[in-house]
């Protein structure tokens, strides 16, 4: 039977790796090698900013870790930029909102600048959203207004809000991606 693969079977460095794996886990702990997955860089600007606007810090290292993987020169295909992924408009508005007549596009690649606008906003959003982190980070990827939208025709109740409710799915995926990781940063870093 030449030339006939068989299934299910793995080479013998496929066996090697999950062996190391596992003696890894052994030897350093999962949750020192799943908090590698987590990581927090620009914390001390994070919890600054957090504190200033009253905003949870582990909830803006979530956003900001499912936005752009923490990489500052970040830029989505629609325009979206740095850090916490925010479109220009967005954050023309934001610093018209806190009087910083300096602000240009490509200030949004900053990360501290970047960051402060984005705590900025989600601080915004939560006064909106009564502090619902669900509708928070629903409203941050797809927009206040379609949960406004949402809330205002019966789709999603802000008072039991599931997050099967979330009409849109990449908005859906979003927020459970970013749920997740804010428990991962509280669990970690708290």
């Amino acid at each position: 039977m030449a030339g006939k693969v068989k299934r299910n079977s793995l080479s013998k460095g496929a066996v090697g790796f999950v062996f190391g794996a596992l003696i890894a886990i052994v030897l350093i702990g999962s949750s020192s090698i799943e908090k590698a997955f987590y990581p927090f860089p620009y914390r001390d600007v994070i919890e600054n900013e957090a504190r200033a606007f009253g905003v949870d810090p582990f909830f803006v290292a979530a956003v900001i870790r499912e936005e752009s993987k923490f990489v500052a020169d970040s830029e989505s295909h629609k325009g979206a930029k740095g850090l916490m992924q925010l479109m220009p408009s967005t954050a023309r508005s934001v610093a018209e909102s806190l009087n910083d007549f300096t602000f240009t596009d490509e200030s949004l690649l900053d990360p501290e600048r970047n960051i402060q606008y984005g705590t900025w906003y989600l601080a915004d959003l939560q006064r909106v959203f009564g502090g619902n982190k669900i509708l928070v980070a629903a409203a941050y990827n797809g927009g206040m207004g379609h949960v406004q939208e949402w809330i205002n025709s019966g789709r999603i109740d802000p008072r039991d809000i599931r997050l099967e409710d979330i009409p849109f799915d990449e908005t859906r995926i979003y927020v459970k991606r970013v749920l997740k990781s804010y428990d991962k940063y509280r669990k970690f870093y708290n």
